[in-house]
């Protein structure tokens, strides 16, 4: 293209400025060929004549198009100049606050001067495994590329930061060490990363200063090498400094400060340990007041001065020597503040005796102070003969003074080094590293010495390796490319270096001069101007005779020689070292020493591929002769250096001073273009621009610019071959491109015009677009008119016609109404007079009716009252002659009785009769029972033939009366009714003897009823008693309850604070469990790769059985496998070290409180078997000497009520059947007799009362008995004695026998009641002896904790106090949750109680609903037979204890989830649960015990052998889910019973209580749920980004992508890892598909889909905010595209009504954010309402990256954002940008029961079960 073509109207330029260095302009008129002038107009509309120098071609530089600005890579604008560079650096810093800029392989880096979220681990994150070029630039994305290329090409990487003073080189080298130390942690639990990031405390206080350009400026240059084992872990790190600027340790400018240790030691002077170092105020010292301000705005000294102390003690050094070397810099001030007295003659000069700041230094160092006072005044002069003294001048002792103040810094520099070095060493093989050189850059001042002309010199060399890199790098990409290439001129600053170093340069000068014993710096400049006059990098200014300039590579400096050859040679008075060598301090004495046989102090591990030397020359005598000079020690360190840099692969950031003001996100472009030049990122540009800048890959370039192609250019399938014709038919000239293999290659400026072309394609498609729409809305218009017109008509003549209707309807109404009018009013006139009709003949008929009835019913009545007269007196006449004989037999009875009763008691005195009367009485209870039953069965048989015939005679008195009203009726013959009138009277008598039947059977029922009343009197009495008990025990609950409430209430207080940080607490104790998961899986690691070192055969065992993972949630029950593994996890807790263990202090606390309630528990049981087996022996012998002979006969009475009351027991069930139904046929006789009075519950309780009487009347036998047997043996004692010992009183037999055994018995219980007093005696003095040996223990501990606490430092005795009184609010704590579950239990037990009492009122009713059914129910006619119940199956497993690996083996470890996948879900948890229930059945615990621990055991087996199998972790995720769920449906507790059958509630178990393990069980599921989230997160991950923001889900919509950074060719992976938002889906189904097989609970289901949708949305949000190439209207409308996919897809799965959709919100917003408008104060608003999930600084950001895909859009102004932050001012957003994806949600695992009945299942024999036995 010719110039003309390019310099059109409209273009725009950058034209040269003074104040701005370019401007932008644009061209109002075309150029032509030979025009002097070309006319611009600039942006503020004034127009300018720009002249062109014709001869020399210079036109303007062009200006990139729109769309170009802001680009990540400078490279890749189509315009490569130094305007285009400094606008795209300005717009990225002032519009977007982007600071990090790509320029090729160099990250421009551009110092805010404020803090910005963007160093967080989050961000860090983000960036870790990305390419460089997918992220917008970062840092943090140059250290993951050297971190990659480290891993994958095994070849040391260097990262190089470089900038002037205050860019913020040794911020940027932070964060690089930060994120290699995030990345790249240790292997071991050594914490080499925190001891790395702790050096630069360290460094930046010793080696740091303020400036007049930065508040914290590196005073020296430092390469740090952090060292990688083959995991690439951090195993170690060494340090290497260069050039410290001692000069200011002695010396600084007006405005700037010392070093920052001396200010942070005189800020915390006023410590208690610090009052030895005799220190005040900084003003107080010379070496600290020069620079005049002494502090420095927003840094506070002492805050970092503690910084400072505790990165020492984390690196291992003590605080002895921490307190030396305070004491040295403290010694220096001192030493600044000696003052030197001039003597009369001025050639010498004399230091006060009374100088406290020279005591002070002596006395700091330990040296002498006469010889001190001395040789500050003096030196030694040594000649070939004789040694003199000869005294100095005060300046002369000033400047020796001032060199040993340097010295004694710098050694003390070099040792702290040298110490950190030793801290970071490893003795671990270093398999690679990355160096971060943290370096100063280029520096010109107005006066420039010895200091700058070495940086400047090192800038040289560094500059010169970073072209040949750079150059490297092209010919590499053009070779790759296979493009033809030619040797690009690039700058090369040889020259310039061999004038610095070469032979005879300036430094070999300056070191021959140093030699010359009379050498001046005027001598060696007048050597310079001899030497180097002919250079072309040398030049002699005018003005001067004692300076020299060097045209260096960015910029002409001047040197004045002033102090050269002083600084080069930093002479030492031998004298005054020899006097610090002999301090009686050792570390000072060791700083002077020669170090000729030491080790060096920088090591390096060996490498295979470059031998690093240490940095630091050994230190040599100071004898000047064989001295190094500092010059020649710089030029061999920088040597090295380059010698490392050059074995490795550099990476470059360099950094941007903005403004000289350190103002924030101020930009000034004057020193920004003097700081891009001398930096090298406009010489990058320059080799960049001279090949081809441009570079795109043929699927980019055909999606970009594919509008511009014909059909007939298209080839299908070959973008390459498409591109081709395009290219030629666009641009002519061959060499302005060029195709490589995957690429094609731009000069520059035709990228710019490829996009003028598709610009103008796209302007004229508008216009045509315009022209159709607008053309198209005016025939729509037009045909909405004429549309609305005919309706108009239609509507009106409708109307007209509806009225038409209307009335023709009306006018027919009305006559209908007229005619139903009359109609209704005739018929309700006929009606009326007919109902009127109809009541007169009711009430005639009724009054006639009603005086026949009269008449009967009087007829009636008086014969009734004949029968009841009559029937009276012959009652009354029957009962008194039954009175009459009821007394005579009763006296007859009583005189028989008397008689009777005379000779039972003189029979009753011999055994034999008693035997005899027991006998009797046994026969007597059997006739009585026998009697009983027969009456019974009369008295039924009597009541069913009286019922009979009562039946009967009123089934015959109703026939008679019908046969008499018929007569009556028909008036029949008179014999008639004489004959009917006998067989009237016949029938009376007949009834009246039938009645005389019934009463007397009547009267024995009356007498049986009155003394069944009188024992219900006696029960009720009973039952008024027990109901008053019970109102006690009533009221006792109550009163216990408010108790409780009152207690429990400040309880429910603190548990509603505690609830609302539930999901908090239970996700830092998911994370613990996950940390104690990944500790474990760490241990076992460890111990494998122990035991191949050992090479020791066979596989090791996990020494811990611990089936639990330790709680820290609101359970405060502690499991048994706890309890019996608190040894092994105090020793894990020994290995893991106290940092890792520390991480939960309250659960290291419940474990040594458990340790020692064990103790203690064991103790006490111990002491009380002891006694008890004491206790047993003593009653053994109390036992055989007097209770002999009570001993058999209580076993006697105990075997005879054992054997009657197991014979009484069938005979009981028999009598309680027989009295039921007699019963209830007694209560069904009072009902057909009328009498309805006694109900049914009256007759339960005399039922009861017969019962408690039989039961008194077994006790009395069973007396009976045991006297019978006690007075048998005592016969057979009375034989054996031959007579009665007390035959001759006159005291009965019986009598004295039971006063014997009344004797015994009180004997007993006395003897009993002493035994129990004394044992509870005991009991209380062991408590109290306990009590007491607590209390000294706790005492001993107090003491303990007291010495230790005055041993430590207040800061020290604070935290110690801190940490007492945590762990004894723990220890409070565990007691009160202790005490809340004894009254927790207190209340289940109370509750229990009511629930029997309400059941046993439950029984009561349902007794007597049975009752009435069984008076409901016809009589059985036929006999039963009682058939036994088949023994079914009870849904328990048996196994014996030998079969337990094979079940855990064939059910757990080797069980796939294919093998049941046929059969019920969770089969294997229902089978586990089957064998516990067994365990629990037969009541061996230590079964239950070993089955559950070797089932979590095998879990977490099975887990770790398949711990990225998706599959597997869902199967057994399932089962543990349903294990839980079993525990707790079966457990017995009522709350989890309330959907159990009644089959189910058969089915609980009924002796142990497994709620400890039902805690072990929970968190085991939290474990395996970790697991599944993080597979299921690992396979998501790799595909989100790419299906979410990259595929094309939308044909079409990326067709107009910008270009983006062109990524490096190392950063690129070989092989397409594109997916699409289909695999997203299909891999999220496969999930869902996989869980629901298993078995997985649904509400599970929602959380792990909620979790890896949070994951999508996450990934997606953060990548969003970090590239800028996607933030765009495109993206925006594909993301809401692949949302509504998802959110299909879960409608689909019924999961959208849930909370899982509110994960995308965020998401949601953001892409509506990049789609909706965003230009008015409106629209900001609308913005604010919308982006409600989205914080303020995310807003922000994604505003600041929205890129224009083409010049139809609008950036978002600056205005703009401001107006959303002003309106976002009152949120309170947290202040972090990127989500945490790594965030796990809380699990929540909710009760759900099955359905499934354990007696149906089946085990199938695929699962080798067949030792397990059905019960």
């Amino acid at each position: 293209m010719s110039i003309s073509e390019l310099y059109t109207k409209y273009t725009r330029v950058w034209i040269p400025d003074p104040d701005d260095v370019w401007k932008s302009a644009e061209i109002v008129k075309d150029y032509k060929e030979g025009d002097k002038v070309l006319h611009l107009k600039l942006e503020d509309e004034t127009p300018l004549e720009y002249p062109i120098n014709s001869s020399a071609k210079q036109m303007p530089f062009l200006r990139n198009p729109d769309i170009l600005v802001g680009e990540n890579d400078l490279t890749a604008l189509s315009y490569l100049h130094e305007p285009a560079v400094l606008h795209n650096l300005k717009v990225r810093f002032l519009e977007s606050n982007h600071i990090y800029t790509y320029c090729g392989i160099v990250l421009v880096a551009i110092n805010p001067y404020e803090q910005l979220p963007i160093y967080g681990e989050d961000v860090i994150c983000a960036y870790s495994g990305q390419n460089m070029g997918d992220m917008d630039p970062h840092i943090f994305a140059v250290a993951e590329e050297a971190y990659k290329q480290m891993a994958r090409d095994e070849k040391n990487q260097s990262i190089i930061v470089s900038g002037e003073s205050g860019a913020g080189k040794t911020v940027s080298a932070k964060y690089a060490m930060r994120y290699f130390a995030t990345v790249g942690g240790s292997a071991s639990d050594t914490s080499v990363e925190e001891k790395v990031l702790a050096s630069s405390p360290i460094m930046e206080s010793i080696g740091n200063a303020k400036t007049t350009r930065n508040d914290n400026s590196s005073r020296f240059g430092k390469y740090i090498q952090i060292g990688f084992d083959r995991k690439y872990h951090i195993i170690g790190a060494n340090m290497r400094t260069y050039l410290l600027e001692k000069s200011r340790v002695v010396f600084q400018a007006d405005d700037e400060r010392n070093y920052h240790i001396f200010y942070q030691l005189c800020a915390s002077a006023s410590l208690p340990e610090f009052k030895d170092l005799l220190l005040g105020s900084a003003e107080d010292f010379f070496f600290t007041n020069q620079g005049g301000d002494a502090v420095i705005n927003g840094v506070d000294d002492a805050e970092e001065f503690e910084k400072t102390r505790q990165a020492f003690s984390l690196l291992g050094v003590k605080e002895s020597s921490q307190m030396s070397i305070f004491k040295i810099i403290a010694a220096v001030l001192h030493l600044g503040n000696v003052e030197l007295l001039s003597e009369r003659d001025g050639e010498s000069c004399s230091v006060s005796k009374e100088d406290e700041h020279l005591n002070y230094f002596c006395e700091l160092l330990g040296v002498e102070h006469d010889q001190m006072a001395h040789w500050l005044c003096h030196r030694k002069l040594i000649t070939t003969s004789e040694t003199y003294v000869k005294s100095m001048s005060k300046q002369q002792a000033l400047n020796a003074r001032n060199a040993l103040a340097k010295l004694i810094y710098a050694q003390l520099f070099n040792w702290i080094v040298e110490h950190i070095n030793k801290a970071l060493h490893t003795t671990l093989k270093q398999h690679s590293f990355i160096g971060v050189l943290d370096i100063y850059g280029f520096e010109t001042f107005e006066f420039n010495s010895f200091e700058q002309f070495c940086i400047n010199y090192a800038n040289e060399k560094l500059q010169q390796q970073f072209n040949s890199h750079v150059f490297k790098l092209e010919q590499e990409e053009y070779m790759k490319e296979q493009i033809p290439w030619t040797l690009i001129d690039f700058y090369d600053n040889q020259p310039c270096i061999d004038l610095i170093e070469a032979k005879l340069g300036i430094l070999d000068l300056l070191d021959e001069e140093c030699k010359v014993p009379k050498g001046t710096d005027q001598n060696w400049a007048q050597k310079l101007y001899d030497r180097h006059s002919s250079s072309q990098h040398f030049q002699k200014p005018r003005m001067s005779n004692i300076s020299f300039i060097v045209i260096h590579f960015a910029d002409k400096v001047e040197y004045q020689c002033d102090g050269f050859l002083e600084k080069n040679r930093d002479t030492v008075y031998e004298e005054q070292v020899n006097i610090l060598k002999a301090s009686k301090y050792q570390m000072v004495a060791d700083l002077f020493h020669d170090d000729k046989d030491s080790a060096p102090a920088t090591t390096t591990a060996k490498s295979s591929k470059v031998n690093i030397r240490p940095a630091r020359p050994v230190l040599k005598t100071a004898n000047k002769e064989h001295k190094k000079t500092v010059g020649h020690q710089f030029r061999n360190s920088l040597q090295l250096l380059m010698e490392t840099l050059n074995a490795t692969t550099p990476h470059y950031v360099r950094c941007i001073k903005p403004n000289d003001e350190k103002l924030p996100f101020s930009f000034d472009p004057k020193r920004a273009v003097q700081q891009l030049r001398a930096c090298g990122v406009l010489e990058t540009i320059r080799i960049s621009a001279a090949g081809y800048p441009s570079r795109w890959t043929y699927s980019d370039f055909f999606n970009r610019y594919r509008m511009l192609m014909k059909k007939k250019d298209i080839v299908q399938n070959d973008k390459k071959a498409t591109s081709k014709n395009l290219l030629e038919n666009i641009i002519k000239d061959p060499d302005k491109f060029q195709f490589g293999r995957t690429k094609i290659f731009f000069r520059a400026g035709q990228v710019a015009y490829l996009e003028k072309l598709r610009s103008d394609k796209f302007r004229a498609a508008t216009i045509m677009i315009q022209k159709t729409v607008r053309g198209w809305l005016q025939r729509v218009k037009y045909k909405r008119m004429k549309k609305a017109a005919v309706t108009i008509q239609r509507y009106a003549r409708g109307h007209l016609a509806r009225r038409l209707a209307d009335y023709l309807r009306k006018t027919k109404a009305a006559i209908i109404f007229q005619k139903q009018y009359r109609m209704l009013r005739i018929r309700r006139a006929y009606q009326r007079i007919r109902q009127t009709t109809i009541i007169i003949q009711a009430y005639c008929r009724g009054m006639f009716i009603r005086r026949s009835y009269q008449q009967i019913l009087q007829n009636h009545k008086a014969i009734i009252i004949q029968k009841y007269v009559r029937g009276w007196m012959a009652r009354k006449k029957f009962s008194v002659l039954r009175s009459a004989a009821i007394v005579i037999q009763c006296y007859f009875r009583r005189m028989k009785a008397k008689r009777e009763l005379k000779q039972l008691k003189i029979e009753a005195r011999s055994a034999e009769h008693l035997k005899k009367l027991n006998v009797g009485m046994e026969n007597k209870i059997v006739q009585l029972q026998m009697k009983y039953n027969d009456q019974t069965k009369e008295y039924k048989q009597l009541t069913e033939q009286m019922s009979v015939a009562a039946v009967g005679y009123s089934t015959e008195i109703d026939k008679l009366h019908k046969e008499l009203e018929r007569y009556k009726q028909n008036q029949g013959d008179g014999n008639q009714l004489s004959s009917l009138q006998e067989e009237i009277e016949k029938l009376h008598a007949a009834l009246e003897k039938a009645y005389s039947e019934r009463k007397i059977l009547e009267e024995n029922y009356t007498n049986e009823k009155n003394s069944l009343q009188k024992r219900i009197v006696d029960l009720e009495k009973e039952n008024t008693l027990l109901k008053h008990e019970k109102e006690e025990l009533n009221k006792r609950t109550l009163n216990q309850s408010k108790g409780l409430k009152d207690d429990t209430s400040q309880k429910m207080i603190e548990n509603t604070q505690l609830h609302k940080d539930l999901d908090e607490e239970r996700l830092r104790y998911q994370n613990l469990v996950k940390e104690y998961s990944r500790l474990e899986q760490r241990y076992d690691n460890l111990r494998e790769e122990v035991t191949l070192i050992k090479q020791t055969p066979g596989h090791r065992r996990n020494p811990s059985n611990q089936s639990s993972l330790e709680s820290d949630s609101n359970y405060p029950s502690v499991s048994t496998s706890e309890i019996g593994d608190t040894e092994d996890t105090l020793s894990q807790v020994d290995e893991m070290g106290v940092e890792k263990a520390a991480m939960d202090m309250t659960i290291f606390l419940k474990l040594q409180k458990r340790v020692r309630e064990l103790e203690q528990e064991r103790k006490k049981l111990q002491t009380q078997l002891e006694k008890k087996e004491e206790q047993k022996k003593t009653q053994r012998i109390e036992n055989k000497d007097v209770n002999s002979p009570n001993h058999e006969t209580e076993v006697a009475y105990d075997s005879l009520k054992r054997q009657e009351l197991e014979s009484e027991n069938k005979k009981l069930k028999n009598d309680l059947n027989e009295l039921r139904k007699a019963i209830a046929e007694h209560a069904y006789q009072n009902d057909s007799s009328g009498d309805t009075q006694d109900s049914y519950s009256l007759l339960l309780d005399q039922l009861k009362s017969a019962n408690e009487e039989l039961e008194v009347r077994k006790e009395e036998v069973l007396n009976l008995r045991t006297q019978i047997v006690n007075a048998a043996k005592q016969k057979e004692e009375t034989e054996i004695n031959a007579r009665w010992p007390n035959s001759d009183k006159h005291i009965e037999r019986d009598d004295a026998i039971e006063a014997y055994h009344g004797i015994c018995e009180t004997n007993r219980l006395l003897e009993a009641q002493l035994q129990d007093h004394m044992r509870e005696h005991e009991q209380e003095v062991e408590a109290l002896k306990s009590q007491i040996e607590a209390v000294m223990e706790e005492k001993e501990k107090q003491e303990q904790v007291f010495s230790q606490a005055l041993q430590l430092s207040p800061e020290a005795r604070v935290e110690f106090s801190v940490q007492q009184e945590i762990t004894r609010l723990t220890d409070e704590n565990l007691d009160l949750k202790e005490i809340v579950e004894k009254l927790e239990k207190n209340e289940k037990k109370l509750k229990k109680q009511l629930k029997i009492y309400m059941k046993k009122v439950q029984d009561l009713e349902a007794a007597q609903s049975a009752v009435q059914a069984e008076r409901k129910r016809p009589e059985l006619i036929r006999q039963v037979t009682v058939q036994r119940k088949e023994k079914d199956f009870q849904g328990m497993l048996e196994y014996f204890r030998e079969d337990e690996p094979r079940l855990v083996r064939n059910l757990i470890t080797e069980l796939k989830p294919q093998t049941v996948s046929a059969t019920v879900p969770c089969l294997p948890a229902y089978i586990l649960f089957m064998c516990i229930r067994h365990a629990d059945y037969i009541n061996d615990d230590q079964k239950v015990h070993s089955l559950l621990t070797s089932t979590i055991n095998g879990i977490k087996r099975a887990l770790k052998k398949h711990n990225e199998d998706f599959e597997i972790t869902s199967f057994w995720l399932a089962n543990s889910a349903r294990l839980l769920h079993c525990l707790k449906q079966y457990s017995g507790d009522e709350g989890f019973m309330k959907q159990n059958t009644d089959k189910q509630n058969e089915h609980c178990l009924r002796n142990f209580d497994l709620t400890e393990y039902r805690q072990v069980m929970s968190d085991l599921s939290i474990h395996i749920y970790q697991q599944l989230i993080h597979i299921a997160e690992a396979m998501l991950q790799p595909m989100i980004v790419s299906a979410m923001l990259e595929n094309e889900s939308i044909q079409g919509m990326f067709g107009v992508k910008a270009p983006g950074y062109r990524k490096r060719s190392s950063s690129m992976v070989d092989g397409d890892n594109t997916y699409s938002l289909e695999a997203v889906i299909r891999q999220l189904n496969s999930f869902y598909v996989m869980m629901a097989e298993h078995g997985l609970d649904p509400e599970i289901i929602q959380q792990v889909v909620r979790q890896l949708l949070y994951e999508i949305n996450a990934v997606t949000l953060n990548n969003l905010l970090l590239r800028k190439d996607v933030c765009s209207w495109s993206t925006g409308m594909q993301l809401r595209y692949n949302i509504s996919q998802l959110e299909d897809w879960l409608r689909g799965k019924n999961l959208h009504q849930s909370s899982i959709v509110q994960t995308l919100e965020s998401l949601i917003q953001a892409a509506q954010l990049l789609q909706v408008k965003k230009k008015t104060q409106e629209d900001a608003e609308a913005i604010c309402s919308m982006c409600t999930a989205l914080t303020t600084q995310q807003i922000v950001k994604v505003l600041n990256l929205y890129t224009p895909l083409n010049e139809f859009e609008e950036r978002v102004t600056v205005s703009f954002i401001r107006n959303i932050q002003a309106e976002l001012q009152e949120r309170n957003d947290p202040p972090q940008l990127l989500l945490d994806f790594k965030h796990t949600f809380p699990v929540l695992f909710p009760y759900n029961p099955s359905a499934l009945s354990l007696d149906t299942l089946h085990i199938p024999a695929s699962l080798n079960l067949e030792f397990l036995s059905r019960v």
